[in-house]
């Protein structure tokens, strides 16, 4: 502990339950939004934000304007997806879990895919092109109402490529009468049309039931996770040229990934189910990331956003920095895309073996002042070429899982945080002190703290609040989110 933290060893459960009751009773004092009284009485808590079991990824492509958003929010059963009269509105892939007939599997709603564009509209087509790729199985929407045009056709031929099984829905057949429109839509080669009406629900169950089948005659694939109960799922990230194919490689026992001295061979993500000191892990080996994904053109925007899409699907990611060179902004960037995506962390300081004894002395002080920002996750210094300190990998993966879902019980949590604020309590600004009401943890994986307070905590005392929590508790290897909710004394 450090002197500006003082927090005494663990209390009663049974006193710090009482006097959790005892806040959370005087916090009914306080004007509550409905969102708070749900995450107080539980109904908001989340066990964990990790990848589920799915049957795999359903992505709906089609031209601008046909009805896309539409059809994933009737698919979900909600207004999730933005929909507009008006093409252009969905721009990104979104991922939305969803489930048919007990199948659970991701839908992805896609921006209007159009030929020979360029500017934002030929990124929006990438993302639908990067969509299919990354799927199991496709629906493409195409408006009966219009029929065929030259852009439907040239879809079908990126589906073919693609090689993905297709259902092609036939939208905006609201009525039988309009069915006739639909089997026009046979010329496209994709096999039986569905006519469906996104907007009011007919058809859409024979539609989902033909692609359910679609996901399950897929069987999974390396971007679903269909791994037994207890498999981890773990990302190698970091830049080109760092040692994450030679890692993975060293890892299986084989040449699992290509490996050469030229920057961004790895452009798809490399999965393989390793056995490491008795138990299964999935890792992936990804693209380096060059710069900003906003920037990068070609292959390499693909190969970033597939890389960021390995992060989103894993529970840890292990970032690779090459030790014999100076850190980079690129290494900044990586670590900073791991830790707000929400995963467990681990350093890996690659190559160490190529440096001499006065080197790695100087090292670790330009480590500790570069990582700062870090420092919660455990570092290991290794060589993926020579295998040296690799078997130290699994237990700083351990250690980062635990932290990540470690949860504190409500009255320990509110009991560490009177303690703390009666030793340390927050500066005055304006006359005014605000106080920490009450607090609870809203979800784990990763830790996620809401703290309801009577006025605003500025940051230097939340970063207080978050290092005093990582000492108390051990949060090692995972970063912490905290939420703060000001709350005003309800007027009698």
């Amino acid at each position: 502990m450090t002197s500006d933290s003082p927090v005494d060893q663990q209390g009663d459960p049974a006193d710090e339950a009482t006097k959790a009751a005892a806040l959370r009773s005087a916090l009914e004092d306080y004007d509550l939004e409905p969102e708070d009284r749900a995450l107080l009485d539980g109904a908001g808590e989340r066990v964990g934000t990790g990848p589920v079991a799915s049957a795999g990824t359903l992505a709906i492509v089609g031209r601008p304007n046909v009805g896309k958003s539409t059809l994933v929010n009737r698919i979900l059963g909600r207004r999730e997806a933005v929909v507009q009269d008006q093409p252009g509105v969905t721009r990104d892939r979104v991922s939305y879990p969803a489930d048919w007939a007990g199948a659970q599997f991701t839908v992805v709603d896609t921006g209007g895919w159009e030929v020979d564009v360029s500017g934002l509209t030929a990124r929006v087509a990438e993302q639908a092109e990067l969509a299919i790729d990354l799927a199991d199985a496709a629906v493409l929407v195409v408006d009966a109402s219009v029929g065929v045009t030259d852009t439907d056709e040239a879809l079908v031929r990126v589906l073919r490529r693609a090689g993905k099984p297709t259902v092609l829905a036939a939208n905006k057949v609201d009525s039988a009468r309009a069915e006739a429109d639909a089997t026009a839509l046979w010329s496209l080669g994709l096999g039986e049309p569905y006519p469906v009406s996104a907007l009011h629900g007919r058809g859409v169950g024979d539609l989902l039931d033909a692609a359910v089948a679609g996901l399950r005659s897929r069987g999974g694939s390396p971007g679903t996770l269909t791994d037994p109960p207890g498999v981890r799922r773990v990302a190698l990230i970091g830049r080109p040229n760092v040692g994450k194919s030679s890692l993975l490689n060293k890892l299986v026992g084989t040449e699992r990934a290509v490996v050469d001295a030229v920057a961004g061979t790895t452009r798809d993500p490399v999965d393989e189910l390793i056995r490491l000191d008795g138990r299964d892990w999935r890792f992936v080996d990804t693209a380096g990331i060059r710069r900003r994904i906003a920037r990068t053109q070609g292959a390499d925007f693909y190969a970033s956003l597939r890389t960021q899409a390995a992060i989103e699907r894993s529970e840890v990611a292990v970032a690779l920095i090459d030790s014999s060179q100076e850190l980079a902004e690129q290494d900044v960037r990586i670590l900073q895309l791991a830790s707000d995506a929400g995963r467990a962390l681990v350093i890996g300081l690659n190559k160490w073996d190529l440096m001499d004894p006065e080197r790695r002395f100087y090292l670790e002080r330009s480590v500790e002042q570069d990582l700062a920002p870090w420092s919660w996750a455990p570092r290991v210094n290794l060589s993926a070429l020579t295998g040296r300190r690799v078997d130290r990998l699994v237990g700083a993966l351990d250690l980062a899982l635990a932290g990540w879902g470690r949860r504190i019980s409500t009255g320990r949590l509110n009991s560490f945080l009177g303690q703390l604020v009666a030793a340390r309590p927050h500066p005055l600004r304006s006359g005014k002190q605000p106080r920490i009401l009450f607090a609870t943890q809203a979800s784990t994986r990763p830790p996620r703290f809401v703290i309801f307070a009577s006025g605003f905590l500025e940051a230097p005392y939340r970063r207080f609040i978050e290092r005093s929590l990582r000492e108390s508790f051990d949060f090692t290897g995972t970063p912490i989110q905290i939420s703060i909710r000001v709350r005003e004394k309800r007027r009698r």
